[in-house]
């Protein structure tokens, strides 16, 4: 039964789960112990801890002290239940009419509370990948917060889409990045690359000239920073080239 409910999983069930708006008559059996959003909250406990492979239906059930049967009583199955832990770690974006300044100053602001939260939690990145997937209210709510960010730029609705989704696409590969990257590996990979160069200079004459100037060492920055500067110049010059009316 599991499996059937995971493959003939029902959009509806997961948006009416998402938004609070669930059937809410009595149904059969004892009185639900739990709400949906402290099952949730037991997910995020594994995913942040192991990862998202390692969460299933059967341990977030033992959690609670419930059988995996009694757990489909909370949600449809476990593609609902991230769906429900996504929105549950991101909960309220933040006040961008308290940040001064202007949209840029705000959709920076944006960015890094998006960074802080995909660091704290970087199994959302494979939770919401490339698949379509019902979107909670807060989630919606975090679009809605970067798309009024950028509504006095004067950029088109387009436009001003796009580039909330563009700041997030740094935001997601440079957490990528930084889960991909341990100080030792990178230690091993500059050492092997640096003795390869070393035999192999005249091929790759510009990169052999960029690490011998310091384009790896690393720099202890900040590594949102220069990404994001590079993204809003960008912005910036489509803001300032856009024809007034």
């Amino acid at each position: 039964m599991p499996a059937n409910k995971e493959s003939n999983r029902d959009p509806s069930a997961s948006l009416a789960l998402l938004w609070g708006e669930a059937d809410s008559r009595p149904r059969r059996g004892p009185k639900p112990k739990f709400t949906p959003a402290e099952v949730a909250r037991r997910g995020i406990e594994i995913a942040d801890a192991e990862g998202l492979d390692a969460l299933s239906m059967q341990r977030v059930a033992e959690m609670l002290g419930l059988t995996t049967m009694a757990l489909y009583r909370y949600v449809p199955g476990k593609a609902d239940l991230v769906d429900l832990m996504v929105d549950t770690v991101l909960s309220d974006p933040p006040d961008l009419d308290q940040v001064p300044g202007n949209w840029r100053t705000r959709l920076e602001a944006w960015a890094r509370a998006c960074w802080d939260i995909y660091r704290a939690h970087p199994w959302i990145l494979t939770a919401t990948g490339l698949r379509r997937h019902a979107m909670g209210p807060y989630q919606v709510a975090w679009l809605d917060t970067a798309l009024a960010a950028l509504e006095p730029s004067g950029l088109t609705a387009r436009q001003r889409h796009d580039a909330a989704i563009l700041v997030l696409s740094l935001v997601r590969n440079l957490t990528q990045e930084s889960l991909d990257s341990t100080e030792d590996g990178d230690k091993e990979w500059d050492r092997l690359t640096t003795q390869q160069l070393a035999l192999h200079a005249a091929r790759f004459p510009a990169l052999t000239r960029a690490i011998a100037e310091g384009a790896f060492t690393p720099t202890g920055r900040d590594p949102l920073t220069f990404g994001l500067t590079c993204v809003l110049d960008g912005i910036q010059g489509l803001v300032e080239s856009a024809p007034r009316t």
